[in-house]
């Protein structure tokens, strides 16, 4: 069982692992040997809450599926068991960053004191430029 949060856990036989070529600049060594890790997890299938859920499509983008599968590809490195951790880090992290419910904003308005900071500063700005203007005094 992969822990989320500390009421949140997902398990591990739920994740598929397949190792795939990895792109990219290896030499002929990157012919050979399949060192990166692909990670699928099916969110729809987990029993997650709904708020989450909904987080997690927007929080996922393009790394899920129509069909509600999460695609993670990871090659940073060079063997087989270091990408697949990275792959599972960052679908634990994802989730992390769904579970996480943000704090409503509450609309507030400006003070009587910004308000006339606000005007001052205005003021001032304007008086500067006056200023700067070339007038013929006849």
């Amino acid at each position: 069982m992969l822990r989320i949060t500390h009421d949140i856990s997902i398990d591990e036989d739920d994740i598929e692992i397949v190792f795939v070529r990895a792109s990219g600049p290896g030499g002929q060594n990157v012919n050979k040997v399949s060192t990166a890790a692909q990670l699928r997890y099916e969110a729809l299938r987990a029993n997650l809450p709904p708020d989450m859920a909904a987080r997690l499509n927007r929080l996922a983008g393009q790394r899920m599926t129509k069909d509600g599968w999460i695609v993670i590809h990871a090659q940073r490195y060079r063997t087989q068991e270091r990408n697949k951790q990275d792959a599972i880090d960052r679908l634990t992290d994802l989730l992390r960053d769904a579970a996480f419910r943000p704090k409503p904003r509450r609309a507030t308005r400006p003070t009587l004191a910004s308000k006339t900071r606000r005007l001052e500063g205005k003021k001032h700005r304007s008086e500067t430029k006056s200023m700067r203007n070339t007038r013929n005094v006849d």
